[in-house]
């Protein structure tokens, strides 16, 4: 038998026309895809999220039409959810190059018997293609969307396909996207989703105003047990597990955004550009939460217009862990980041005076000076309280706040290069009159503006031997090398924080935490015109912590000084600072097993840390009520160590908890106390005090 010829010269020829052929389709799809690309501009635009430094969110910004529109981060998204849902939705979704032909074939079929487009046969790919460019359901749209499928399989990778899907499947509402989903109706991030869940997020891109649980739970219900029950019949999951999550009860309500740092975080989002998304603050959040209740607590206490301001700043990187903006967004000027404002200082830039003079060695902590009557040319300063010392020290006049002594200092450095010294690291004082050429000698009390934030930088300075540097709020910028410019010499610097931290605290309190480190605050307060801003700023335990209360508008108020109305804040920030976290963090146990509460027995010992043993406590009285026990301007905050929680007992009668959940004592009358301390282990500590009642102090 002869075999065929195999005619290799005949063969080439048609090789050669079938890969033109093939090479010419792929010229053509190359150009189409290049001069007919998909839409992407969705894809880049989402909401700006803001999270603290660790990674707890802390607000984000809707997009256009006030949708939110989070962009989905898959590594923190629950691996079982994203495998289900490609079982379910699209089960050959890494096999087929964005069109599945066997789901097509199906699709048509089910069309043709039902005589309506009842299945569209769409992949993942090709629902994105749809998100993308929204179109109504045809054939002529769904070739469309076909190619659109193609060309994005062709663009990107098969996770970044489901990370876009993931971003812009609407799920009801103004709510697109997985993460906006699962904060909005399950109150936390989709890292961790039970089964009912999951089918719940799975059925809602297909119907999602229908099947939206807070307006239709029944039909979201209906729909979530359906892809359930496909689930236990494709063998994805067990049928016992798909009647459990069928007895997870329906979410009938929408959980708020969270809304921490509000304006600080709001402002760093809103700095968020192109496909970063989200911007991790130096914000801690659950720091932040305490000291905005306390600050809503202070704005309230001091009237139906005050508002506060609180910054707290790690003097190692200058990163800002907490910025308190107002007493809240319900108060008069809520809305107006007030530690970013242009407000007088008061008093608060009189250590720079004497740390400049140190500087030059005009004085010394000891060099005497006269608190008397003095008129520097047509200027003519008075103490606050209007009582004139006689011969102080550098040290009394800092430690009192005495005027014409800061004013005699400023006279010898020169009002000019004072100003200049702060212009030189950045900071710049606001005169109030355009007119005024040149700075004064009542830059001593606060004559000039200075922003808010610039005065804790200010301070943070001083807690660096000097040395200042830009505050930080980005948590990538603390990492980074910054020289910082010279403020103060180290040496000057210490010497006004030793002098500072001799300051009274105000009256009754004492910062316990702090004081158990024998690391006081280095404090000072200041007061402007017309009791308009009560200002206390001051460093210890390696912070930088700056409070204000007054009015937003700038409207005068009644006897609200630095001392009385917003020193005795500053200290409870510091212990704030100080304190264990007390908020629970997502998805974490409450608390250890009984067993596991301690390692290796129980050490060290309950003590009480304020008041102590022996101590006489001066307390402020605004006058007695109608029993004749004394009205205190504010209560005793108590502070001891020991195992938690502990409880506390004046003179045998067991004291509570205040609506913070701090132990406040208010004593009724003058006179000596007995106070004891059990901790949870029933170890007990005591101390006996006296109590003496005194007037307002001065500022």
């Amino acid at each position: 038998m002869q075999l065929p010829v195999f005619h290799f010269d005949r063969f080439i020829p048609r090789l050669v026309k079938v890969l033109t052929g093939l090479v010419a389709v792929q010229v053509v799809v190359a150009a189409l895809n290049l001069v007919l690309p998909p839409d992407m501009q969705k894809a880049t635009t989402a909401s700006a999220v803001a999270l603290d430094r660790n990674g707890t969110w802390l607000r984000a910004l809707p997009v256009d039409n006030g949708r939110w529109r989070i962009r989905a981060d898959l590594d923190r998204t629950d691996k079982t959810f994203l495998k289900r849902l490609i079982q379910v939705e699209d089960e050959r979704f890494y096999l087929h190059p964005g069109v599945d032909p066997v789901a097509i074939v199906r699709a048509f079929g089910s069309n043709l018997r039902a005589g309506a487009i009842v299945s569209g046969g769409s992949t993942i790919t090709m629902q994105t293609a749809r998100l993308l460019e929204p179109h109504e359901r045809s054939y002529g749209y769904k070739f469309l969307e076909i190619v659109r499928a193609i060309q994005l399989e062709m663009r990107y990778s098969k996770r970044e396909i489901l990370a876009i899907y993931l971003s812009l499947a609407p799920y009801g509402g103004n709510l697109e996207g997985v993460r906006a989903a699962s904060l909005s109706y399950f109150g936390h991030e989709p890292e961790s989703l039970t089964l009912g869940e999951q089918a719940l997020l799975i059925s809602l891109p297909q119907a999602p105003e229908a099947r939206r649980p807070d307006r239709n739970p029944k039909t979201a219900l209906d729909a979530r047990n359906l892809i359930l029950q496909r689930m236990a019949a494709s063998n994805i999951v067990g049928s016992g597990s798909a009647q459990e999550a069928m007895a997870e009860p329906m979410v009938t309500k929408r959980f708020a955004f969270p809304a921490i740092a509000w304006h600080t975080a709001g402002r760093m989002a809103s700095g968020v550009k192109g496909l970063q998304a989200t911007v991790v603050t130096t914000i801690d959040a659950n720091l932040q939460q305490q000291l905005e209740l306390m600050a809503a607590r202070t704005a309230a206490e001091q009237g139906p217009n005050s508002s506060v301001a609180i910054l707290v700043i790690d003097i190692k990187t200058r990163g800002v862990r907490a910025s308190v903006g107002s007493g809240g967004l319900e108060r008069a000027g809520g809305w107006i980041d007030m530690t970013r404002a242009l407000r007088s200082p008061g008093s608060a830039l009189k250590p720079f005076i004497y740390g400049f003079a140190f500087e030059a060695g005009v004085v010394a902590p000891d060099t005497r000076l006269m608190d008397a009557p003095t008129r520097f040319g047509d200027y003519q300063p008075e103490d606050f309280d209007r009582v004139f010392r006689g011969e102080v020290s550098v040290k009394e006049a800092l430690i009192n706040s005495l005027n014409v002594p800061a004013v005699a200092v400023l006279n010898k450095i020169g009002p000019d290069a004072f100003e200049a010294r702060f212009d030189a690291v950045g900071v710049k004082l606001v005169r109030p009159k355009t007119g005024l050429h040149d700075a004064g000698l009542a830059l001593a009390l606060g004559g000039e503006g200075i922003r808010l934030d610039d005065l804790a930088l200010l301070y943070a300075a001083l807690g660096d031997q000097g040395l200042a540097k830009p505050l930080v709020y980005r948590l990538e910028d603390e990492t980074r090398p910054v020289l910082g410019q010279r403020l103060l010499r180290a040496d000057a610097a210490d010497k006004v924080v030793g002098i500072l931290r001799e300051t009274p605290a105000p009256a009754g309190r004492l910062p316990g935490a702090l004081m158990k480190a024998a690391n006081r605050p280095a404090f000072k307060t200041g007061t402007s015109y017309g009791y308009r801003d009560a200002l206390a700023v001051g460093v210890a335990g390696g912070y930088a912590v700056m409070v204000w209360t007054g009015r937003p508008d700038g409207g005068a108020r009644a006897d609200q000084t630095g001392r009385e109305a917003a020193a005795p804040l500053l200290f409870d920030v510091f212990d704030q600072i100080q304190a264990p976290p007390r908020l629970p963090q997502a998805l974490a146990p409450a608390r250890a097993p009984t067993a596991l509460e301690n390692l290796g027995g129980l050490t060290g010992k309950v003590s009480i840390l304020f008041p102590p043993e022996g101590a006489t406590v001066y307390v402020e009285v605004k006058g007695k009520d109608a029993k004749g026990h004394l009205v205190l301007k504010r209560p005793l905050k108590l502070s001891a160590r020991g195992l938690r929680p502990v409880a506390w007992y004046i003179d045998g009668e067991p004291l509570g908890l205040d609506e913070s959940g701090e132990f406040a004592w208010s004593p009724p009358v003058e006179g000596f106390y007995d106070l004891t301390v059990i901790d949870a282990a029933q170890r007990v500590d005591k101390s006996q005090i006296r109590i003496v009642a005194i007037g307002s102090d001065p500022p």
